[in-house]
Protein backbone atom coordinates (compact mmCIF):
# COMPACT_ATOMS: atom_id res chain seq x y z
CA UNK A 1 0.00 0.00 0.00
CA UNK A 2 1.14 3.32 -1.05
CA UNK A 3 0.99 5.87 2.08
CA UNK A 4 -0.40 9.29 1.57
CA UNK A 5 -1.64 12.53 3.63
CA UNK A 6 -5.33 12.79 3.74
CA UNK A 7 -6.26 16.54 4.00
CA UNK A 8 -9.74 17.37 4.85
CA UNK A 9 -11.05 20.88 5.17
CA UNK A 10 -12.40 23.95 3.28
CA UNK A 11 -11.18 25.54 0.61
CA UNK A 12 -11.58 29.14 -1.06
CA UNK A 13 -10.68 31.93 -2.61
CA UNK A 14 -8.54 34.94 -0.89
CA UNK A 15 -9.74 38.30 -1.85
CA UNK A 16 -6.68 40.51 -1.13
CA UNK A 17 -7.12 43.94 -0.62
CA UNK A 18 -3.29 45.49 -0.88
CA UNK A 19 -2.16 48.16 0.44
CA UNK A 20 -2.41 49.54 -2.77
CA UNK A 21 -6.12 49.19 -2.78
CA UNK A 22 -6.01 46.85 -5.40
CA UNK A 23 -8.07 43.44 -4.79
CA UNK A 24 -6.34 40.46 -6.26
CA UNK A 25 -8.15 36.95 -6.25
CA UNK A 26 -5.65 33.75 -4.90
CA UNK A 27 -6.50 30.39 -4.47
CA UNK A 28 -6.22 29.68 -0.66
CA UNK A 29 -8.27 28.31 2.52
CA UNK A 30 -6.14 27.11 5.67
CA UNK A 31 -6.77 23.22 4.23
CA UNK A 32 -6.01 24.06 0.82
CA UNK A 33 -3.03 25.79 1.58
CA UNK A 34 -1.57 23.22 3.90
CA UNK A 35 -2.59 20.21 0.90
CA UNK A 36 -0.32 22.50 -1.57
CA UNK A 37 2.22 22.81 0.88
CA UNK A 38 2.88 19.35 1.99
CA UNK A 39 2.74 18.52 -2.27
CA UNK A 40 5.28 20.92 -3.06
CA UNK A 41 7.41 19.53 -0.12
CA UNK A 42 7.34 16.47 -2.07
CA UNK A 43 4.38 13.98 -0.26
CA UNK A 44 1.68 12.62 -2.05
CA UNK A 45 -1.67 14.24 -1.21
CA UNK A 46 -5.10 13.52 -1.39
CA UNK A 47 -7.75 16.69 -0.31
CA UNK A 48 -11.26 16.57 0.74
CA UNK A 49 -12.91 19.96 0.28
CA UNK A 50 -15.95 21.40 -1.15
CA UNK A 51 -16.45 24.71 -3.53
CA UNK A 52 -18.85 25.08 -6.38
CA UNK A 53 -19.24 25.30 -9.85
CA UNK A 54 -18.35 28.66 -10.74
CA UNK A 55 -15.64 31.42 -11.59
CA UNK A 56 -13.84 30.63 -8.32
CA UNK A 57 -14.63 26.84 -8.18
CA UNK A 58 -12.77 26.97 -11.26
CA UNK A 59 -9.54 28.40 -10.03
CA UNK A 60 -9.42 26.16 -7.03
CA UNK A 61 -10.11 22.96 -9.15
CA UNK A 62 -6.97 24.66 -11.26
CA UNK A 63 -4.54 25.42 -8.16
CA UNK A 64 -4.70 21.80 -6.24
CA UNK A 65 -3.79 19.99 -9.78
CA UNK A 66 -1.44 22.65 -10.79
CA UNK A 67 0.15 21.91 -7.66
CA UNK A 68 -0.36 18.05 -7.67
CA UNK A 69 -2.81 17.40 -5.25
CA UNK A 70 -5.21 14.85 -6.00
CA UNK A 71 -9.01 15.26 -4.95
CA UNK A 72 -10.26 11.97 -2.48
CA UNK A 73 -13.57 13.48 -3.45
CA UNK A 74 -16.01 15.24 -5.91
CA UNK A 75 -15.96 18.49 -4.57
CA UNK A 76 -18.31 20.80 -6.59
CA UNK A 77 -21.70 20.60 -3.90
CA UNK A 78 -22.04 23.80 -3.21
CA UNK A 79 -24.04 26.99 -4.38
CA UNK A 80 -21.38 29.57 -4.43
CA UNK A 81 -17.46 28.52 -3.51
CA UNK A 82 -16.15 30.25 -0.38
CA UNK A 83 -14.34 33.59 -0.33
CA UNK A 84 -12.59 35.43 2.22
CA UNK A 85 -11.78 39.22 1.99
CA UNK A 86 -8.23 39.60 3.40
CA UNK A 87 -6.90 43.17 3.84
CA UNK A 88 -3.54 43.58 4.58
CA UNK A 89 -2.31 46.10 7.59
CA UNK A 90 1.29 47.64 7.30
CA UNK A 91 3.10 45.25 8.81
CA UNK A 92 1.35 42.57 6.29
CA UNK A 93 -0.55 40.87 8.77
CA UNK A 94 -4.04 39.86 7.29
CA UNK A 95 -7.84 40.58 8.87
CA UNK A 96 -10.66 38.35 7.07
CA UNK A 97 -14.40 38.79 6.28
CA UNK A 98 -15.47 35.15 5.22
CA UNK A 99 -18.62 33.70 2.76
CA UNK A 100 -18.64 30.56 3.51
CA UNK A 101 -20.68 27.30 4.19
CA UNK A 102 -18.98 23.79 4.29
CA UNK A 103 -19.63 20.15 4.20
CA UNK A 104 -17.71 17.28 3.26
CA UNK A 105 -18.55 15.25 0.48
CA UNK A 106 -17.96 11.46 0.35
CA UNK A 107 -14.06 10.43 0.47
CA UNK A 108 -13.12 7.82 -1.75
CA UNK A 109 -9.49 6.96 -1.89
CA UNK A 110 -7.86 4.44 -4.35
CA UNK A 111 -7.54 1.72 -3.33
CA UNK A 112 -3.62 0.89 -3.17
CA UNK A 113 -3.22 4.02 -0.92
CA UNK A 114 -3.55 4.43 2.53
CA UNK A 115 -3.24 7.56 4.87
CA UNK A 116 -0.22 7.68 7.01
CA UNK A 117 -1.48 11.26 7.62
CA UNK A 118 -4.91 12.84 8.77
CA UNK A 119 -4.34 16.74 9.07
CA UNK A 120 -7.81 18.84 9.31
CA UNK A 121 -8.51 22.23 11.32
CA UNK A 122 -9.41 25.56 10.92
CA UNK A 123 -13.39 26.44 9.45
CA UNK A 124 -13.68 22.95 7.96
CA UNK A 125 -13.30 21.60 12.34
CA UNK A 126 -15.58 24.13 13.44
CA UNK A 127 -18.19 24.92 11.18
CA UNK A 128 -21.77 22.99 11.40
CA UNK A 129 -22.46 20.55 9.41
CA UNK A 130 -19.50 19.79 7.69
CA UNK A 131 -17.48 19.48 11.36
CA UNK A 132 -19.53 16.85 12.50
CA UNK A 133 -18.33 14.54 9.04
CA UNK A 134 -14.81 15.66 10.01
CA UNK A 135 -14.49 14.37 13.24
CA UNK A 136 -16.56 11.40 12.08
CA UNK A 137 -13.45 10.50 9.41
CA UNK A 138 -10.57 11.54 11.91
CA UNK A 139 -11.99 8.94 13.96
CA UNK A 140 -12.75 6.45 11.16
CA UNK A 141 -8.58 6.49 10.26
CA UNK A 142 -6.51 7.63 13.35
CA UNK A 143 -5.54 3.92 14.14
CA UNK A 144 -3.20 3.78 11.02
CA UNK A 145 -2.03 7.37 10.74
CA UNK A 146 -0.75 10.34 12.21
CA UNK A 147 -3.38 12.79 13.22
CA UNK A 148 -2.64 16.58 13.17
CA UNK A 149 -5.65 19.52 13.83
CA UNK A 150 -4.31 23.06 13.19
CA UNK A 151 -7.04 24.83 15.09
CA UNK A 152 -6.72 28.30 13.22
CA UNK A 153 -9.81 29.83 14.71
CA UNK A 154 -11.83 32.43 13.06
CA UNK A 155 -13.92 34.13 15.61
CA UNK A 156 -14.96 36.03 12.93
CA UNK A 157 -17.14 33.17 11.92
CA UNK A 158 -17.49 30.83 15.04
CA UNK A 159 -17.58 33.58 17.56
CA UNK A 160 -15.79 31.98 20.98
CA UNK A 161 -17.89 31.00 23.44
CA UNK A 162 -17.94 27.40 25.38
CA UNK A 163 -19.62 25.98 22.06
CA UNK A 164 -16.88 26.94 20.64
CA UNK A 165 -14.22 26.37 22.27
CA UNK A 166 -15.82 22.61 23.01
CA UNK A 167 -15.68 21.85 19.50
CA UNK A 168 -11.89 22.96 19.08
CA UNK A 169 -11.12 20.66 22.38
CA UNK A 170 -13.18 17.56 20.81
CA UNK A 171 -10.72 17.64 17.61
CA UNK A 172 -8.38 17.81 19.55
CA UNK A 173 -8.65 14.91 21.45
CA UNK A 174 -8.57 13.22 18.17
CA UNK A 175 -5.22 14.65 17.65
CA UNK A 176 -1.36 13.33 17.78
CA UNK A 177 -0.53 17.19 16.78
CA UNK A 178 -1.52 20.15 17.64
CA UNK A 179 -0.86 23.24 16.02
CA UNK A 180 -2.31 26.99 17.05
CA UNK A 181 -1.36 30.18 16.45
CA UNK A 182 -0.22 32.29 19.73
CA UNK A 183 -3.94 34.35 18.52
CA UNK A 184 -5.29 31.38 18.87
CA UNK A 185 -4.69 30.40 22.22
CA UNK A 186 -5.89 33.53 23.62
CA UNK A 187 -8.97 34.14 21.52
CA UNK A 188 -10.21 30.10 23.25
CA UNK A 189 -8.37 30.11 25.99
CA UNK A 190 -8.29 33.75 27.11
CA UNK A 191 -5.64 34.37 30.15
CA UNK A 192 -4.11 31.43 29.81
CA UNK A 193 -0.46 30.48 29.56
CA UNK A 194 0.77 28.56 26.49
CA UNK A 195 2.22 26.15 28.97
CA UNK A 196 -1.23 25.84 30.78
CA UNK A 197 -3.38 25.18 27.26
CA UNK A 198 -0.63 22.79 25.69
CA UNK A 199 -0.98 21.05 28.94
CA UNK A 200 -4.79 20.95 29.20
CA UNK A 201 -4.65 19.14 25.41
CA UNK A 202 -1.52 16.96 26.64
CA UNK A 203 -3.79 15.52 29.51
CA UNK A 204 -6.57 14.75 27.22
CA UNK A 205 -4.15 12.76 25.04
CA UNK A 206 -2.26 15.06 22.49
CA UNK A 207 1.03 13.87 22.06
CA UNK A 208 2.77 17.16 20.84
CA UNK A 209 0.95 21.10 21.10
CA UNK A 210 3.11 23.40 18.27
CA UNK A 211 2.29 26.99 18.88
CA UNK A 212 3.29 29.89 16.39
CA UNK A 213 4.87 33.45 17.64
CA UNK A 214 4.98 35.46 14.37
CA UNK A 215 8.19 36.60 14.20
CA UNK A 216 8.71 35.67 17.67
CA UNK A 217 9.31 32.06 16.58
CA UNK A 218 7.73 28.75 17.05
CA UNK A 219 7.38 26.00 20.25
CA UNK A 220 6.73 22.18 21.12
CA UNK A 221 5.49 20.99 24.15
CA UNK A 222 5.54 17.72 25.72
CA UNK A 223 4.62 16.29 28.75
CA UNK A 224 7.64 16.48 30.21
CA UNK A 225 9.46 20.44 28.86
CA UNK A 226 9.25 22.42 25.78
CA UNK A 227 11.79 23.58 22.72
CA UNK A 228 11.68 26.62 20.90
CA UNK A 229 13.14 27.59 17.56
CA UNK A 230 13.54 31.26 16.71
CA UNK A 231 12.06 32.55 13.28
CA UNK A 232 14.59 33.55 10.57
CA UNK A 233 14.87 37.43 10.17
CA UNK A 234 12.86 38.03 6.70
CA UNK A 235 10.95 41.47 5.40
CA UNK A 236 7.15 40.21 5.28
CA UNK A 237 5.08 40.70 2.28
CA UNK A 238 1.98 39.49 3.82
CA UNK A 239 1.20 36.81 6.67
CA UNK A 240 -1.06 34.78 4.27
CA UNK A 241 -0.48 31.02 4.80
CA UNK A 242 1.98 31.35 7.06
CA UNK A 243 0.96 28.88 9.42
CA UNK A 244 -0.51 26.73 6.95
CA UNK A 245 2.74 26.23 6.12
CA UNK A 246 3.98 25.33 9.60
CA UNK A 247 1.65 22.66 9.79
CA UNK A 248 2.49 21.29 6.59
CA UNK A 249 6.19 21.23 7.14
CA UNK A 250 6.33 19.69 10.90
CA UNK A 251 4.00 16.60 8.47
CA UNK A 252 6.53 16.46 6.27
CA UNK A 253 9.53 16.95 8.82
CA UNK A 254 7.91 13.83 10.93
CA UNK A 255 7.52 11.62 8.17
CA UNK A 256 11.04 12.28 7.56
CA UNK A 257 11.65 10.54 11.01
CA UNK A 258 9.08 7.45 10.65
CA UNK A 259 6.56 9.62 12.98
CA UNK A 260 3.38 8.27 10.32
CA UNK A 261 0.96 5.52 10.01
CA UNK A 262 0.13 3.42 13.29
CA UNK A 263 1.65 3.44 15.73
CA UNK A 264 3.08 7.23 15.38
CA UNK A 265 1.67 8.78 18.55
CA UNK A 266 4.36 6.56 20.60
CA UNK A 267 7.12 7.62 18.27
CA UNK A 268 6.03 11.37 18.50
CA UNK A 269 5.79 11.15 22.34
CA UNK A 270 9.58 9.32 22.13
CA UNK A 271 10.94 11.79 19.92
CA UNK A 272 14.28 13.49 21.79
CA UNK A 273 14.20 17.72 22.20
CA UNK A 274 17.11 17.55 19.08
CA UNK A 275 14.72 16.12 16.58
CA UNK A 276 11.83 18.09 17.96
CA UNK A 277 13.82 21.26 17.69
CA UNK A 278 14.92 19.92 14.07
CA UNK A 279 11.26 19.65 13.36
CA UNK A 280 10.43 22.81 14.47
CA UNK A 281 13.71 24.90 12.76
CA UNK A 282 12.66 23.26 9.33
CA UNK A 283 8.53 24.73 9.46
CA UNK A 284 9.98 27.88 10.84
CA UNK A 285 12.43 28.31 7.48
CA UNK A 286 9.56 27.40 5.25
CA UNK A 287 6.98 30.08 6.84
CA UNK A 288 9.61 32.80 6.45
CA UNK A 289 9.38 31.86 2.42
CA UNK A 290 5.88 32.13 2.39
CA UNK A 291 5.85 35.45 4.45
CA UNK A 292 8.23 36.42 2.10
CA UNK A 293 5.90 36.57 -1.01
CA UNK A 294 2.15 37.50 -1.49
CA UNK A 295 -0.62 35.42 -1.21
CA UNK A 296 -0.27 32.12 0.39
CA UNK A 297 2.45 30.81 -2.32
CA UNK A 298 4.19 28.17 -0.20
CA UNK A 299 7.91 27.23 -0.40
CA UNK A 300 8.76 23.72 -2.49
CA UNK A 301 11.49 21.63 -1.07
CA UNK A 302 14.59 23.16 -2.28
CA UNK A 303 13.69 26.79 -1.40
CA UNK A 304 13.81 25.51 2.07
CA UNK A 305 16.74 22.89 2.18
Amino acid sequence: MEQVALVVGEALVDVVRGRDGVERDHAGGSSANAAVAMSRLGREVYFASAWADDEHGGLLAAHVADNGVRLAVDPVVLERTATAVATLADDGSASYEFDIEWRVPDVVLPGHVTPAVVVYGSIGAALAPGADDVAALVEATRAGALTVFDVNARPAITGTGGAVVARAEQMARLADVVKASDEDLEALWPGRTHREVASRLIDAGVGAVVVTMGGAGVSWYAAEDEVTVPAPAVDVVDTIGAGDTVTAAVVHALWERDVVGAGAGERLRALAPADRTAVLAFAARAAAVTVSRPGGDPPHRHEVE
